[in-house]
């Protein structure tokens, strides 16, 4: 049996991370509350203050973060006036600034996003997550989520013509190329960086809750067993619960006492998994830090 941990905390986390060990966290997971929503719980910050707000946290999440550890943002620009404001461009700017690397942006594609209706644009589909690092040398478990090659893989291998079995370059000179024979035999392959998940249809008693399948394909990118993942705006529980069943440890930061009851709720301060189980989470094969291109 290994034990888990799960630390929860009830504080603003601006001051809770500064009692955090320098370096000591592996993947820091969060979602905090966008500019100018969720007015009646946290407050709602205005736009043109949000990066204000929001810099003395992630100046402690740097410090607080692993030079091999990943921070993932999830965040989006809403409208203002009639046009998207730039307080996430901002951000990342400033972060930049502060010594991260914004190192790639996912996107996450809402499959079942709320229908709606204005005058000058769509409705919102998608949310950016954003990756920063500290160093461009981190950790990153890219097989933890390759998937399925599909349907497309037997039609297109099955004539192969003489390009496809040399490395054929870019034809605009980028100086990338590819070798389609590469795949043959070949039953994964490396996932994009869009996700196609639907949103959270249990409101567990929270006004923002993204689906669990979120969190774990980035702790599964970006941990193994036994690591440990923050969330300094834990909301109820979503990340933390999620890394507690992957053998993960966690800790979790609410600054709203009903959102810390919830999550207390689901999320056991220790937890003994089988050492089977940790074994079934941890996929066979030589795990090594990847240099980011």
């Amino acid at each position: 049996m290994s034990e888990v941990q799960a630390k929860l905390v009830l504080g603003d986390c601006r001051e809770v991370l500064k009692t955090l060990k320098d370096d000591s966290i592996d993947l820091i997971f969060t979602s905090p509350p966008y500019a100018d929503s969720r007015a009646n719980t946290y407050g709602g910050i205005k736009p043109d203050e949000y990066v204000e707000w929001f810099l003395p946290t992630t100046k402690e999440l740097l410090r607080v973060l692993k030079p091999t550890g990943t921070f993932v943002l999830n965040i989006k620009e809403k409208v203002v006036n009639g046009e998207r404001h730039t307080y996430v461009i901002e951000l990342i700017l400033e972060m930049r600034r502060q010594g991260w690397l914004w190192t790639e942006e996912f996107i996450w594609h809402k499959k079942n996003s709320y229908p709606g209706k204005w005058p000058n644009r769509f409705r919102d589909s998608w949310e950016r997550l954003l990756q920063f690092n500290k160093a461009h040398k981190f950790h990153m478990y890219q097989e933890e989520v390759m998937v399925p090659m599909g349907d497309w893989a037997e039609r297109r291998l099955k004539n192969l013509s003489e390009t496809d079995k040399v490395r054929d370059p870019s034809k605009v000179g980028s100086g990338f190329g590819k070798r389609i024979a590469n795949w043959i035999g070949r039953e994964k392959a490396y996932p994009t960086n869009v996700l196609y998940l639907a949103t959270e249809t249990k409101n567990r008693n929270h006004s923002a809750v993204f689906p669990e399948d979120l969190p774990e394909w980035f702790i599964r990118l970006f941990t193994k067993p036994g690591d440990w993942v923050l969330d300094p705006f834990m909301g109820s529980g979503t990340t933390n619960r999620v890394a507690q069943k992957m053998g993960r440890n966690s800790i979790g930061i609410e600054i709203l006492p009903e959102y810390f009851e919830v999550a207390q709720k689901d999320v056991k301060p220790a937890k003994q998994l089988p050492a089977t189980q940790l074994a079934l989470m941890e996929k066979k094969g030589k795990y090594a830090a990847t240099k980011s291109k």
